[in-house]
């Protein structure tokens, strides 16, 4: 895999078709049509009653592993590639290796979508993937002395670990090996969403709204969430006590509270890309509500759980890949396109619908299941159809 020293390289006039000339492009673009697809597929399984061809392993568990090893995998290897570029100044894949670490993530998807009748390729594909990207993002990081950024190289690797545990589970290998791989898997991305997010969002906000704003984020409320989230961590996967995770989630639920009023002001509110943002946070910390509310509501998990994957997972990723490609895009990150109000509008209604209605309308559960899985895609068909052509094209300031 060739590295090529970012500033050294004279830029020339790029063709038409820019996919792969950095790492957001591929991804995000294949990140948000496999949202459509595998959501799609999952609508027919759920809804209509198709009949995936699985062996030790349930629906859900196909359903969860797509959603967090395939769409958020794609989601985070773009933002990295991209990010990591930016922060050391050294030029992360691109044309061709690119085009074979797109390769394996998307040849891993396609295997999926027949069950598990070739679970053995499609997780040779994706260990290979996680491991190459590792090594995409280390790279550079070694290279300019980051060493602080080895924090997010941590989290790929545990991620790594995730798959293994998982493909060890449905092999029968390890007893317990596709709940933590899959668990353990959700509540990384939950982790990695915290910490990105309270590095990132507090600029966003700054930066975004128009106006003099000082924000209220002290460092008390990062060392606290982390703590608190590291119990929660080792609650759900290890210790397997709802009244432990209860008061964990309860003290989550409180700090992150306070980190969100003060995050707030106003001006959040007329711009999707900063409200979708902030609203992913507030379906995080709903979801910690949830959990702490468990024990006496008699709540199933997967609500908590859909709270923070849906809404939060959902709605942060597509924030950030709405932002990220237009600003390296060479367009204005203040001016997204129109239909991104209705693109995130619609996933947070999904998540409102996922969470909140199928719980007081019990009766059509499966109902608004779908109805929340019908606004998914068309959130992720909005975004497709904004977004295919800026991902695709060249970056504005090269054309001719």
């Amino acid at each position: 895999m060739a590295f090529v020293p970012f500033p050294g390289v004279k830029n020339t006039q790029r063709p038409s078709f820019s996919l792969f000339d950095l790492g957001f492009r591929p991804f995000f673009l294949g990140a948000s049509v496999f949202a459509c697809l595998t959501i799609a597929l999952w609508m027919a399984v759920y809804v209509f009653q198709l009949s995936l061809p699985l062996q030790n392993l349930s629906p859900s568990q196909w359903h969860a592993h797509e959603m967090i090893y395939g769409y958020s995998m794609a989601v985070i290897a773009g933002f990295l590639l991209t990010a990591v570029r930016n922060w050391t100044q050294i030029q992360t894949p691109q044309g061709k290796p690119l085009i074979v670490l797109f390769s394996l993530w998307l040849t891993a998807r396609i295997l999926f979508f027949f069950g598990t009748r070739f679970v053995l390729p499609a997780a040779i594909l994706d260990l290979c993937f996680i491991l190459f990207l590792t090594v995409a993002i280390l790279y550079p990081i070694i290279k300019a002395r980051q060493w602080h950024q080895l924090e997010v190289v941590a989290k790929l690797v545990f991620l790594a670990v995730g798959q293994v545990v998982f493909y060890l589970g449905v092999w029968g290998h390890l007893q317990r090996g596709v709940y933590w791989g899959l668990y353990g898997g959700l509540y990384l991305l939950i982790g990695l969403v915290m910490m990105m997010g309270a590095r990132l969002i507090p600029n966003f906000i700054q930066n975004g709204v128009g106006y003099q704003v000082q924000l209220y984020h002290p460092k008390w409320i990062a060392v606290a969430s982390l703590l608190l989230y590291l119990m929660f961590f080792i609650s759900e996967l290890f210790l397997n006590s709802d009244n432990f995770t209860s008061v964990v989630s309860a003290g989550l639920f409180v700090v992150i509270s306070i980190r969100l009023i003060g995050w707030h002001t106003h001006g959040i509110w007329k711009k999707p890309l900063l409200w979708s943002l902030f609203l992913s946070f507030i379906f995080i910390d709903i979801g910690f509500l949830l959990f702490a509310t468990r024990p006496f509501l008699g709540l199933a998990k997967v609500i908590p759980m859909h709270a923070m994957a849906f809404g939060g997972i959902g709605l942060v990723t597509m924030g950030m890949m709405a932002r990220v490609a237009l600003g390296h895009s060479g367009r204005n990150i203040h001016e997204a396109p129109r239909t991104v109000f209705y693109s995130c509008a619609a996933l947070a209604l999904g998540a409102i619908v996922r969470v909140g209605v199928s719980v007081i309308d019990a009766g059509h559960y499966s109902n608004w299941v779908g109805v929340a899985q019908a606004l998914w895609i068309l959130g992720f068909l909005l975004f497709v159809y904004s977004y295919a052509p800026i991902l695709i094209g060249p970056d504005v300031e090269k054309q001719g």
